[in-house]
């Protein structure tokens, strides 16, 4: 298995673009996966740089409604012409709104996706053998604190504290991809079931630098440190680079940060 980040918060390679969103592409034996699609269609520009043919991708996967993780998935889908695209219908029936420097919309524009080609997803769904998708909706554990920021309702002029009902994680093959893990990461990974093998974790973990208090941060590492010790855990773009640090102190190299045009082989 093999992982390319084609979206992050960061990038070391003057040849690639890097924005505030997320997007990953995933090949297996049997699958080629586009995991979110960033805010825009800078995923698809650095896909070709990379080499990458993006109408090969068999399945797109939208991990929840916030526009820096399916922002470009119209550019995606005039691009592919043959992809199923998972997600929630929670994405669609709602706004979503962040008051982090004033209170703006974070809400994806779906006025021009095609919805015959959309599969929502609402409860565990297996899709084929090796390809799971799971709504993140346990709450045995803490949830991250930057959730206080975000905003969920029907309109803009109803809006609550966001439950994140909208949010999906995927599995395949031993991969966990966990969009922002807004529903935080404990409970994403106790959502999965024990009879699935799993040997990589990957994407956003929603530890944002400034809010997260050390001692949590190091309490979270060390359950993950005895829960999962054969696990490798890989983040960027929503989780903050001191954060990493701290977890770091605990797991060593089995966490590990990636920014755009990064390889892990899985």
């Amino acid at each position: 298995m093999k992982c390319t980040i084609l979206t992050d918060n960061r990038t070391n390679d003057s040849q690639l673009i890097a924005e505030h969103g997320l997007s990953v592409y995933v090949e297996t034996a049997r699958h080629k996966l586009l995991l979110d699609t960033g805010a825009s269609d800078v995923f698809i520009r650095n896909a070709e740089r990379l080499g990458i043919d993006l109408t090969e991708v068999d399945y797109a996967f939208i991990s929840h409604g916030h526009t820096d993780h399916a922002g470009g998935l119209s550019a995606f889908m005039q691009l592919n012409s043959k992809a199923h695209v998972l997600l929630s219908p929670h994405c669609l029936d709602r706004v979503f709104y962040s008051d982090r420097d004033g209170l703006h919309p974070v809400t994806t524009d779906w006025t021009a996706i095609n919805r015959s080609r959309l599969k929502l997803i609402d409860k565990n769904t297996q899709i084929e053998d090796d390809l799971w998708v799971f709504p993140s909706c346990k709450n045995q554990y803490p949830l991250p604190r930057g959730n206080k920021h975000l905003w969920a309702g029907k309109t803009a002029e109803c809006l609550v504290l966001d439950d994140f009902c909208h949010e999906l994680v995927l599995y395949v093959d031993g991969l966990l991809f966990t969009g922002c893990a807004h529903n935080g990461l404990e409970n994403i990974l106790a959502t999965v079931p024990t009879n699935l093998p799993l040997h990589t974790v990957l994407g956003g973990f929603h530890l944002l630098d400034g809010y997260e208090a050390s001692e949590d941060l190091l309490r979270l590492a060390q359950h993950v440190k005895e829960t999962y010790p054969k696990v490798r855990f890989y983040t960027s773009h929503c989780t903050g680079y001191a954060s990493l640090q701290t977890m770091q102190q605990v797991l060593g190299e089995q966490l590990q940060g990636f920014s755009v045009g990064r390889i892990i082989e899985a």
